[in-house]
């Protein structure tokens, strides 16, 4: 057996590397490490062979101690490698001390896993439709009907692979599977270079390690023989660990606290837990890790949780060009996977509203998307500030990027769910732009659910109809509630049960009608660049301008024509006449006049029932509506309408 470790630090004078068994809680043997032998720089490393059953391991560190500089080093304790690949039975007792077999690296003696066949899909990042869910809640309630040996896994994800095929979607996005704090949840992690353990199939009654990796790497192969790509949501801005104390103390603060977290301003403790990421020897760590998910694990791209502190340098202060930002925009390895930047932070629950340093490689999360739909929809938003989402936001993405850099969501796994966006408003709530549509909570109230299920697919409608990549969280093709809460603690496990009601159905399958239109529209709704002054006209209800400045306005139309050269086009054929009333009463809605043997067929209108408040292309029963007719359309609404020529 050989294996070699690595260990990063700048200050540390001696290391010991400690080998046990997984049944004893002490080292079993320990070996002091010769700094002219297994040190290179910065770095640690030992070649371990022939340690027979002793196949987990830890360090040991020892330097000097400069309390108010930040400086740790506690001989006592036996940390774990921070480049660990495979972690003992790291699964942390709730309110427990960690013990040393909870804290400790595994010797790898695996055979290579067979990537044989494995081709990443490689689509393009405008034609992507996201699904973020939780590994673990995904699939670990009965509702599931999978073994509970598999429950809650990667091996219980695959099983629901016909989920994201039915509902259109072609990439999943994962909360973070680092290692983490159960009790703090997955963003808050401990450590960078493996899966946590408990997403791992049982064996034995037991999670492993080494389960996990296999089974996350069968779940990305089989995703990618169905064409879907698999991203991951990463937090490298700070962990989980501790103080000082012995149950709190895992890697890090051990190994070189003032090199990795930012000490300045808390007497050198560290105690918030941010890493210092600009630093040389954290950025390489951070780098390192990205590397191996995707040399690895195959994965396609990542979410950088938190990614505005990546652009802080010691102090605090933003940096123009922040070291670590850029080298992954241009790491021969890295700037060919997406690379998405998400400035919410799980820390405060705050966003963070800055210009992200991009180099035209990195997308970002579009929150303002989020606000101004709300906005809309309950009717106090700007039609401005809904056209140029819909458009989009090229207030943002216009500085040589494109519509296709805009990660658009209406609805985020922090925060309220998509049924308690239309469900709950009260005062606590504010800051969410939520509106009840007239009573608070559960209701029984007749047109307030009306109201309300229209209000879902409008939303729904304009993430989906609008230029950039939609992102939906896991629950809300279902209508899933938290009762009003915006904690992440009270978000739910996926309730299958759910899904095969009466709402449930509806909304499935009017999300993957949605994403088949936008792929056959793709033209109008999937573009890389920002579509010309000429393919889009903007209308009020009459035809005539938009009152852009009139606050109180709240209907807005646009027709979007394709294949338009020259400010001319030869046939209207084609076009897309979209509407949004976000008022309280109808409107009287003029549609433009079309060529002659040319209609327009409705395809969406959300105020109707189910099932014909949308149509499939094709359907012989679409509505038709000539040129210059009016339509009403009804309070709290959207339609959407498609030229076509009449057929015989």
């Amino acid at each position: 057996m050989d294996q070699l470790i690595f260990l990063f630090s700048q200050r540390m004078l001696k290391v010991s590397s400690c080998a046990c068994s997984m049944t004893q809680q002490m080292p079993a043997l320990e070996i002091d490490l010769d700094p002219y032998v297994n040190r290179t720089g910065n770095i640690w490393h030992v070649s371990m062979e022939g340690l027979g059953k002793y196949m987990y391991y830890g360090y040991r560190c020892k330097g000097s101690i400069m309390w108010n500089k930040g400086s740790r080093f506690h001989m006592r304790h036996v940390l774990l490698d921070p480049y660990a690949t495979i972690l003992g039975a790291f699964n942390p007792d709730k309110g427990e001390c960690m013990s040393l077999a909870k804290c400790i690296g595994r010797l790898c003696n695996e055979p290579p896993f067979d990537w044989s066949g494995d081709v990443h899909p490689n689509l393009p990042m405008e034609k992507l439709s996201i699904y973020r869910l939780n590994v673990g809640r995904f699939t670990e309630d009965k509702s599931s009907k999978l073994p509970g040996n598999i429950a809650g896994t990667f091996s219980g994800l695959v099983e629901k692979l016909e989920h994201f095929k039915s509902l259109g979607m072609n990439a999943i996005l994962l909360e973070p599977i680092f290692p983490f704090d159960e009790q703090k949840g997955p963003y808050f992690p401990y450590h960078f270079f493996s899966p946590m353990n408990i997403y791992g199939s049982k064996y034995d009654g037991a999670h492993d390690g080494a389960s996990a990796i296999d089974s996350l790497k069968e779940m990305i192969k089989m995703l990618h023989a169905n064409g879907i790509e698999v991203l991951l949501e990463v937090v490298f801005t700070h962990t989980a660990e501790g103080g000082d104390a012995a149950c709190q103390m895992i890697t890090f603060r051990g190994i070189d606290n003032s090199s990795y977290y930012i000490v300045k301003g808390d007497s050198g403790s560290g105690a918030n837990n941010a890493l210092n990421c600009n630093n040389p020897t954290v950025q390489q760590m951070i780098l390192d890790s990205l590397r191996l998910w995707v040399t690895e694990f195959h994965i396609d791209g990542f979410c950088f949780i938190n990614a505005s502190s990546l652009t802080r340098g010691s102090n605090g202060e933003y940096l123009a060009r922040p070291p670590l930002v850029e080298r992954i925009a241009f790491d021969p390895l890295l700037s060919k996977t997406k690379i998405i930047a998400d400035c919410w932070s799980p820390l405060d629950m705050s966003w963070a509203e800055i210009q992200f340093p991009h180099w035209k490689r990195w997308a970002e999360m579009n929150s303002r998307f989020c606000d101004d739909v709300r906005n809309f929809l309950k009717g106090e938003g700007s039609l401005s500030n809904l056209a140029t989402r819909l458009c989009g936001s090229g207030d943002i993405f216009s500085d040589s990027r494109g519509p296709a850099l805009s990660i658009n969501f209406v609805a985020k796994n922090f925060g309220l769910s998509l049924v308690d966006l239309v469900s709950f408003s009260n005062d606590e709530l504010s800051s969410h732009l939520s509106w009840n549509c007239g009573e608070e909570g559960p209701t029984n109230n007749v047109k307030v659910l009306e109201t309300r299920l229209k209000q879902m697919r409008n939303f729904l409608f304009i993430l989906y109809i609008s230029l950039g990549v939609p992102i939906l969280n896991m629950g809300d093709e279902c209508a899933m509630s938290t009762g009003g809460s915006p904690s992440y603690d009270n978000r739910k496990s996926f309730n299958w049960d759910v899904l095969k009601t009466g709402l449930g159905s509806q909304m499935s399958q009017f999300i993957s009608f949605l994403n088949s239109f936008r792929r056959r529209r793709s033209d109008l709704l999937q573009s890389k660049d920002f579509l010309k002054v000429e393919n889009i006209d903007w209308h009020a209800s009459d035809l005539s301008l938009p009152e852009w400045n009139e606050q109180s306005c709240k209907f807005l139309a646009v027709t979007l024509k394709s294949g338009v050269e020259n400010g001319q086009s030869s046939s209207n054929e084609n076009g897309l006449f979209i509407a949004f009333n976000s008022n309280e009463c109808s409107e009287s809605v003029t549609l433009p006049q079309l060529a002659e043997g040319v209609v327009w067929n409705r395809l969406v209108d959300t105020s109707l029932q189910f099932p014909e408040f949308f149509v499939k292309d094709g359907d012989p029963f679409v509505h038709k509506v000539a040129g210059l007719a009016p339509y009403d359309m009804k309070p709290h609404s959207c339609v959407l309408f498609e030229s076509r020529m009449i057929t015989a």
